[in-house]
């Protein structure tokens, strides 16, 4: 007797090939009918459903090591230059505030004043006549390491001087604790 595996069946949720002998119908009982063959309706497939395979995981956990192995490093240890960085800029916007601050008024606040006066207009002399209303700065910041900033006026290495004493909160030092100073800014 000659057989014929070209239909298919449906068990569980899995189609599996159905052998008929030559002469069988293949017509059942139960069921969808001859054969089992043609479009399997949709509530009958079994899609695979959520997750990733254990090879995909390990790809993309390899990716990111990868990436982390040449990325972290140029991150980690660059908070030093990252504040000396925003210390600059913010000497550069203390500079501004205090040349606005000559502009209308003729002079620059003295070293007593200190740079509260581009904040709130000062009572000491000299007095500002054209001060501006709202001020120079919104507030008097502090240096990335919470130190304030230096402020001398008459400078001795212009009209003002002013600067940061850098991470260790006194003057000199080298590396990160070396002293940032608006006459040596590049």
């Amino acid at each position: 007797m000659v057989r014929m595996c070209n239909a298919w069946r449906w068990t569980g949720h899995r189609r599996e090939p159905r052998c008929l002998a030559k002469g069988e119908t293949g017509l059942q009982s139960q069921g969808r009918g001859p054969l089992e063959s043609g479009p399997v309706p949709s509530n009958r497939l079994r899609r695979r459903e959520g997750g990733f395979t254990l090879i995909e995981v390990m790809v993309v956990v390899t990716i990111l090591a990868i990436l982390a192995i040449l990325v972290v490093p140029k991150i980690v240890g660059r908070t030093d230059d990252a504040r000396r960085t925003a210390a600059v800029v913010e000497i550069k916007n203390i500079e501004e505030g205090l040349h606005l601050y000559k502009l209308d008024n003729g002079f620059y606040p003295t070293t007593d004043q200190g740079l509260e006066a581009l904040v709130t207009k000062p009572s000491s002399t000299p007095t500002p006549e054209r001060w501006r209303s709202g001020g120079y700065l919104g507030k008097v910041p502090k240096d990335p390491w919470s130190h304030p900033y230096v402020y001398l006026s008459p400078g001795t290495h212009g009209d003002f001087d002013l600067l940061s004493y850098g991470a260790d909160g006194e003057r000199g030092g080298e590396g990160k604790d070396a002293d940032l100073e608006n006459w040596d800014l590049k």
